[in-house]
């Protein structure tokens, strides 16, 4: 009679999460596959945070005017090595910044995974956009090298009474084309991170859709405008988005 086939115990698991569990092993190490496959995540991680974002390309697919701007950062190991430096606007970029009466600005950074900006930031902006059209919206703004912060430096230099920046997260192990979204009220430099919203977590592999984040985004950017603040407090009052939407809120 020949062997039953073994029945692997975390196989029902694994469809739960996309974290590396029950691996196993072979002799002392673990199995080749998953060795591999780890290695693969890794080097796409890496790539994510030292890939140059296609400026010219972005540019192109938002259409319209759009502003492009630098941190101080001028290269990307200082950006890795000075984060400082990209929370601050270049001081030659200030010129390219013109004041006016906006409610918001959108800020499309780099970050820590141009790969991350490429694949989602375009059509993020379309659909957060596409709920705004009784909104001043300032001029779309590219900043490289760029943190979050610097948003704060271009959301004052425009006088935006909100600064909504598109960023790319931290590559991990799972997902590399992670984006997230950052909102601030009366953005200025000195901003503490407890007075901004985030959006993360979203891409097309199993995370947060475009149109939720932008539902969830929108909700947020009109309280805001109503309440004027945005962080802690203005989270307090999540409760009145869906379930789902909450959940993507950090």
């Amino acid at each position: 009679m020949p062997p039953l086939p073994e029945i692997d115990p975390w196989a029902k698991l694994r469809l739960t999460t996309r974290a590396r569990i029950g691996l196993g092993r072979a002799g002392d190490a673990m199995p080749i596959k998953d060795v591999l496959e780890f290695q693969l995540a890794h080097a796409k991680a890496r790539d994510a945070v030292h890939t140059k974002l296609d400026v010219a390309a972005l540019k192109a697919e938002i259409g319209g005017e759009v502003v492009v701007v630098k941190s101080e950062a001028e290269s990307r190991e200082i950006y890795l090595r000075r984060p400082d430096m990209g929370r601050r606007l270049h001081g030659d970029c200030e010129a390219l910044l013109t004041p006016g009466d906006y409610d918001a600005v959108f800020v499309i950074a780099d970050g820590l995974s141009a790969t991350a900006v490429a694949a989602n930031a375009v059509p993020m902006l379309r659909a957060a956009m596409a709920r705004l059209a009784d909104f001043k919206l300032a001029p779309v703004v590219i900043a490289t090298q760029a943190r979050v912060a610097i948003g704060d430096d271009i959301g004052e230099r425009l006088g935006a009474r909100l600064c909504a920046i598109l960023i790319g997260e931290r590559p991990g192990l799972s997902v590399a084309e992670s984006l997230g979204i950052y909102l601030t009220y009366n953005p200025k430099r000195g901003t503490r991170d407890s007075a901004r919203n985030c959006i993360s977590n979203i891409h097309t592999k199993g995370g947060l859709s475009y149109e939720g984040a932008a539902d969830t985004l929108t909700w947020l950017m009109r309280e805001a405008l109503r309440r004027k603040l945005t962080g802690v407090e203005l989270k307090e009052e999540a409760g009145l988005i869906a379930p789902a939407e909450v959940a993507a809120i950090s």
